[in-house]
């Protein structure tokens, strides 16, 4: 019965390519919406845990999310923090999510106090020596065919020099004067956020308590950076579940209705087949089995050559984009190679079960 099932599927090596394909693109669709989303939220955790702060305070209406909360406060408000007990450092920060030449987060930042939050480590140049200076990290520096310190580049419709580049893993990709960004979003003296150091990892409640007893300061949302990062998970961005649902979806039920044609067409093909298979014995159950191990065959065949795929589209955008992050995890590639299975086989079914419905006599009959 094995040599039978394999003779069939390499007797019609075309369909069974198109069938292996369509199950490929369902896991590769899957694979990869998932791993652009993931990537995406694990590398600014990183970077934010990167900043180098202890505390972070906003609005309390603000966002949490970097660059779409806008800057409804004021950057002078870091002083006032700079003067509380155990605040070490506090730095206002500027962030805005620019849609340019590319997606990305912009920091505007006061340097000497965004320093001191934790220290850059320079790879070549230095700090801002004029307004229109940019810090970038090395990987954005990698873009592209490279960009060097005294390179010009546009950010905000604006030419900038590349002053200094630094590792990366410290915010943003580009950081600019808080000072320049308010200017040019026309928000002059606004901060989007303000990062806090306190001189003492336990002194992080009686912080929080100095803030909340300040007059003025009440309603201001103060989060640990443990507590912010924990945040960014799928389940707190809007669209991120409605995304995947829909790409999921999609993938399914193209995998669906291409075994469920592949499937189907082989039935009629081979009517005089199971027609003599059934006068010899063979019962349904071993009618339906032997069709739905074609399709898992096919099924099999399709979430590997699919994962593998997805490995390619890495190492594509990898190549081509280094700034982009492409996270795949072994618990989706499992998730998703049962996604294919389960599509696959709700494909099979009713063609499996026509089959084993067909009666021997019609069956050995048909021309």
């Amino acid at each position: 019965m094995n040599k039978l099932i394999f003779a069939n599927l390499l007797h019609r090596p075309l369909r069974s390519l198109i069938s292996v394909l369509a199950v490929a693109i369902e896991v590769v669709m899957i694979l990869s919406i998932v791993a652009i989303f993931m990537g995406m939220l694990d590398d600014q955790k990183q970077r934010t845990n990167g900043i180098g702060a202890d505390l972070v305070v906003r609005p309390s209406n603000a966002s949490f999310v970097n660059g779409m909360g806008g800057a409804p406060m004021s950057a002078k408000m870091a002083e006032v923090f700079r003067h509380m007990p155990h605040v070490a450092a506090a730095s206002p920060v500027f962030t805005n999510f620019s849609m340019g030449s590319s997606v990305e987060i912009l920091y505007g930042i006061d340097y000497p106090s965004y320093d001191a939050l934790k220290h850059f480590t320079w790879v070549a140049g230095g700090p801002f020596q004029g307004p229109n200076d940019v810090i970038v990290d090395d990987v954005f520096a990698r873009t592209g065919q490279g960009h060097h310190v005294g390179e010009q580049i546009e950010i905000l419709k604006h030419p900038f020099r590349i002053c200094g580049i630094v590792e990366s893993g410290k915010g943003a990709r580009k950081l600019i004067p808080i000072e320049t960004m308010g200017a040019l979003t026309g928000s002059d003296g606004k901060a989007s956020v303000i990062y806090l150091k306190s001189d003492n990892l336990a002194n992080q409640g009686a912080i929080r308590q100095e803030i909340a007893s300040t007059r003025g300061l009440q309603d201001y949302n103060v989060q640990t950076m443990d507590d912010l990062i924990s945040l960014y998970t799928p389940s707190k961005f809007p669209g991120f579940d409605l995304a995947l649902n829909v790409v999921i979806t999609i993938a399914v039920v193209v995998g669906f209705l291409v075994i469920f044609q592949t499937m189907y067409t082989a039935v009629l093909e081979r009517t005089r087949e199971i027609g003599i298979l059934k006068s010899m014995g063979a019962s349904k159950p071993v009618i339906v089995g032997m069709l739905l191990r074609e399709c898992m065959v096919l099924a099999i065949a399709g979430v590997l050559v699919g994962i593998a795929s997805t490995y390619g589209v890495r190492e594509l955008l990898s190549l081509n984009f280094p700034a982009f992050s492409f996270e795949l995890t072994t618990v989706w590639m499992i998730r998703g190679a049962l996604i294919a299975f389960a599509g696959a086989l709700c494909g099979a079914l009713y063609p499996a079960w026509m089959a084993a419905r067909k009666d021997p006599i019609d069956a050995l009959a048909y021309e």
